[in-house]
């Protein structure tokens, strides 16, 4: 089932279908969208991920390399509830 993804970059407000079939992460599906390489940034999110003892260092990482992409917010839109039958 695929999701919305509401982002921000270079100051302008955007949005994606993402599903976790093609990416790992929502990160990871706006950078292709904008056509920006991630091997370098992936491989380095691994090696801060091996020597940290928490998530926090991981994630305060990737939210700084990603404002410097040009990236503001980047989240999910809400899921909207519908009633069984419906579509």
């Amino acid at each position: 089932m695929s999701r919305t993804i509401i982002y921000t970059y270079k100051n302008e407000e955007k949005t994606l279908t993402f599903s976790y079939s093609q990416y790992h992460t929502i990160h990871e599906a706006v950078a292709a969208a904008e056509g920006i390489d991630l091997r370098q940034y992936l491989k380095m999110e691994q090696q801060v991920e091996a020597v940290s003892s928490g998530s926090k260092a991981v994630r305060d990482f990737r939210d700084s390399h990603f404002r410097k992409l040009g990236f503001g917010k980047i989240t999910l839109a809400k899921k909207e509830n519908r009633g069984i039958g419906e579509k």
